[in-house]
């Protein structure tokens, strides 16, 4: 199953455990913003039982880093499902302050039964919820 979907915006206010000693948003924070995005999404959309019996693993990050944020920032984090295929769910997201492009993300996510922790596909119905505008 392949198709671009509607994008999906999760907002961040920097604070001041973000900052590192060099004054600006750490990079392994950009990551943490990612993992949020992308489960928040999924707990929006999907039904809450669904969710409940799926966990979701990041396989791949990789970003490239743009300009910097700061202490205060507020920070838009946009994901886009690119691709669904098996077990795998393909992102592309963008952080950006205003219209500034902060970093930019491609990553591979595993869908995991919550119970056995093996690899699982989506119901239909389930990825249908992320392959059309709500």
């Amino acid at each position: 199953m392949h198709s671009q979907i509607y994008e999906y915006e999760y907002d961040v206010n920097v604070v001041a455990d973000d900052i590192d000693e060099m004054g600006h948003v750490n990079n392994a924070v950009y990551l943490k913003w990612v993992q949020a995005a992308v489960l928040h999404q999924w707990r929006r959309l999907a039904p809450q039982e669904v969710a409940a019996a799926h966990l979701w693993v990041a396989l791949k990050h990789e970003i490239s880093y743009r300009r910097p944020a700061f202490l205060n920032d507020h920070v838009d984090v946009q994901v886009v499902l690119e691709k669904l295929s098996g077990a795998r769910a393909f992102y592309q997201t963008l952080i950006l302050h205003g219209d500034v492009v902060l970093a930019e993300v491609k990553s591979c996510w595993c869908c995991l039964d919550a119970i056995t922790r093996k690899p699982v596909r989506l119901a239909r119905d389930i990825a249908a919820r992320f392959l059309s505008q709500p």
